[in-house]
């Protein structure tokens, strides 16, 4: 089980307006800022949880070659706006909301490549109701 990761980023200011922007589809906030990093966790906090959150975003270079992350979404709706969020914030598309079904029947994702390449992604692995 991972408990939290992140990514260097070559311009902190314009990825932090992105990932604020995209993660709030996916009910995350910002819950810790710096000079040089800012953190993000799941607005829906259970015990045990990080009190500064899961993922990170810190100045430096980005990876090469560039790691891919993939966020869990609740449900496709979340995945759909998470891809309307990014294009709107200036992330490039990577692969449209949909049925992903080579990886098993019920995965429905969407990929996004933020300001610096990182294909970015959001998940529902649920059948919907």
């Amino acid at each position: 089980m991972i408990d939290h990761t992140g990514i260097n980023v070559s311009n902190l200011a314009r990825s932090e307006a992105f990932y604020r922007a995209v993660l709030a589809a996916l009910h995350y906030e910002a819950r810790k800022a710096e000079s040089d990093l800012v953190i993000f966790g799941s607005k829906l906090r259970t015990t045990g949880d990080d009190p500064a959150g899961d993922f990170y975003i810190a100045t430096g270079d980005p990876l090469t070659p560039r790691s891919h992350v993939a966020f869990r979404a609740t449900d496709r709706s979340q995945v759909d706006a998470f891809h309307k969020e990014a294009l709107a914030a200036g992330g490039r598309d990577h692969g449209v909301p949909g049925l992903r079904p080579e990886y098993h029947e019920h995965y429905y994702a969407a990929f996004v490549l933020d300001p610096d390449g990182y294909n970015i992604e959001a998940v529902c692995h649920v059948e919907p109701r």
